[in-house]
């Protein structure tokens, strides 16, 4: 999953893409080997303030157009159902949901209706003030519970079992300590549904590592290989091109042990 945003003050590309650079970098993760683009205008970053749907609609409203009636696969991240029916108008095939359907009561009954599917996302409050100072007792119980009953509320709203993906919510109200916990976990979270995974140039690896947003890669692709080994079945990244080289070799020498095991 390629991201995409056009934010203004996205953590790591806020601000680099117009409306004509947004299709033109689209096609190029693509090109790289995104199965789907994920597009936003609403940053999530730790700090962000929320953003209206009048004002993510009116970011979007331009590369929407250009995509309506296409063939590209693109996901919308949005907590808005408003914001959600236009992508999906202009074809968006899955609604990603930081804040799992709970900050619009519209987003499940919608998703259900247009038969597309939804990645709910574990969220501790807010971008705002999720990373202030975050605790919690059992973190991998914690967050598995949250799933369990943000996709059973899914289910509930009409949306088909095979159209839910979970996503732990890397960075999204956790420490360094929090976030290697989960990844350790994601087969846990692999029993709800797929998983989806973002680790793409996050802070852990500031703290882990010592790295600067530009700096992150190797990181980043260690986490996804190891979220992947445990069962992650997407992985979210700006690095899309490297990404993919990277899991397409740790699958070939997972496939050349198996045939001459």
């Amino acid at each position: 999953m390629g991201i995409l945003n056009l934010t203004p003050d996205s953590f790591s590309d806020g601000g680099e893409h117009d409306p004509g650079s947004a299709r033109s970098r689209l096609d190029e993760l693509m090109a790289e080997g995104a199965s789907v683009v994920d597009v936003g205008a609403e940053s999530t970053r730790p700090g962000a303030p929320d953003v209206s749907a009048d004002e993510q609609l009116r970011r979007l409203a331009p590369l929407l157009d250009a995509l309506a009636g296409g063939s590209v696969p693109f996901s919308i991240d949005t907590s808005s159902a408003g914001v959600a029916s236009t992508a999906l108008d202009a074809g968006a095939v899955l609604v990603n949901d930081v804040r799992a359907g709970l900050a619009d009561p519209d987003l499940l009954p919608l998703v259900a209706e247009r038969g597309a599917a939804v990645c709910l996302t574990h969220m501790r409050g807010t971008p705002a003030d999720m990373q202030d100072d975050p605790r919690y007792a059992d973190v991998v119980g914690e967050v598995e519970r949250f799933l369990g009953d943000r996709r059973t509320a899914a289910l509930e709203a009409g949306v088909g079992p095979d159209r839910v993906l979970v996503d732990p919510g890397i960075g999204f109200g956790k420490t360094l300590e929090h976030n290697l916990a989960l990844l350790a976990a994601v087969g846990r979270f692999a029993r709800l549904g797929p998983v989806v995974v973002g680790v793409s140039r996050k802070g852990m690896f500031g703290q882990l590592l010592g790295r600067s947003v530009d700096e992150r890669l190797a990181g980043s692709l260690s986490a996804a290989l190891a979220a992947v080994a445990e069962g992650a079945s997407v992985i979210r990244a700006h690095d899309v091109a490297a990404t993919v080289d990277a899991l397409r070799t740790w699958r070939a020498i997972g496939d050349a042990g198996r045939s001459h095991g």
